[in-house]
């Protein structure tokens, strides 16, 4: 068989039979053209080679037209392939059997070879159509996947699956919600001492590394902005202890970043509250958080030294002695009041 054109199987057990349609077929301009003596010869042709017409005769040793018919149709790797039936049965019985059991047309012997033309072309043409329209579903599901995973990329879990039922995410008032920010130390000086891909490449690592450990710990990482983290416990799915869970995802960072080629250092900061969620944009999706809790742990970061997890007396006293903790004293936060802060370590 040629690779041009489209590939067509003639199978017949009579030898003239297949002289005669190969060389009408040839003349037609089809020289992708294989043949076949019985219908088990065929199948095994088909289960080894792609074919986009087959034309089959009924009355066969070994498998029959009939037969051939049906085992083809019942597979689902061959079902889809256009079968034209030629044969000399020509009894309305037979015609009805193959077209009930599939066949795309039938056509009695001796073939008018006007019709044997019209007929290929008009089964091809089909199952072109069919082909491209299959191809069109492939790629519609390609790019259906690509728009989940740029929504799951933006989006928390429950709001992608909110968005996706009702195509709105309700904004609404959360209770209890632990926020955490991290920060990496230092780092404008090591973007202006490091080339841009050096950067990126690091930063890129340690995200990752950081989406990891928050899911892991039952958080849902909301952005991050330039080299800030930013993610919650509690917020869109329930976790056991948000000020926990919270903690503990701080101290896996901490110890992630001093495995890092980087060299980096980070700080954690924490708060929890209550806090308002919800999803804005029109062209690109973000969802965000805002309120007193949000703002106060982004102020809790700026005063945690490198290396340590400060969270505030509300996280605190969630903890449950689940950490150790040494108080800084009360620490004046911009703009809202002073706040007894704790640097948290792990529990002997």
């Amino acid at each position: 068989m040629t690779s041009d054109g489209p590939a067509l199987l003639v199978v017949d057990d009579n030898e003239d039979n297949r002289y005669t349609l190969l060389r009408r077929l040839k003349r037609e301009g089809h020289e992708n053209v294989d043949v076949a003596e019985n219908g088990q010869e065929a199948l095994d042709l088909l289960g080894r080679q792609p074919y986009d017409l087959v034309l089959l005769d009924i009355m066969m040793p070994v498998l029959n037209g009939y037969e051939t018919l049906e085992r083809m149709k019942s597979d689902m790797r061959l079902r889809s392939i256009p079968v034209i039936m030629i044969s000399a049965v020509d009894q309305i019985e037979s015609v009805v059997r193959c077209i009930e059991a599939g066949a795309e047309d039938y056509l009695p012997k001796p073939f008018n070879t006007a019709i044997l033309r019209a007929r290929i072309h008009a089964s091809l043409e089909k199952k072109r159509l069919r082909d491209q329209e299959a191809g069109y579903m492939k790629q519609i599901e390609v790019e259906k996947k690509r728009a989940d995973d740029l929504l799951h990329a933006t989006l928390p879990a429950a709001a992608v699956h909110e968005l996706k039922s009702t195509n709105s995410v309700r904004p609404r008032q959360f209770e209890d919600v632990a926020v955490l920010f991290c920060d990496i130390v230092g780092f404008t000086t090591y973007c202006n001492n490091n080339s841009a891909e050096t950067v990126v490449s690091h930063l890129q690592d340690l995200v990752c590394a950081f989406e990891d450990i928050a899911t892991q710990n039952g958080l849902e990482k909301i952005k991050t902005i330039g080299d800030a983290f930013m993610a919650t416990a509690g917020l869109l799915h329930h976790v056991e202890s948000p000020a926990k869970a919270s903690v503990r995802t701080g101290l896996e960072m901490i110890d992630a970043v001093a495995e890092h080629p980087s060299g980096w250092e980070i700080r954690i900061g924490i708060h929890m509250g209550p806090l308002v969620g919800g999803v804005i944009g029109q062209k690109n999706y973000a969802f965000d958080i805002w309120g007193d809790t949000v703002n106060i742990a982004a102020r809790i970061v700026d005063h945690a030294d490198p290396g340590t997890v400060l969270v505030s007396e509300a996280v605190w006293r969630n903890l449950q002695d689940a950490f150790d903790g040494k108080s800084k004293g009360m620490v004046e936060l911009k703009g809202r009041g002073s706040h007894e802060l704790i640097e948290c370590a792990c529990s002997r």
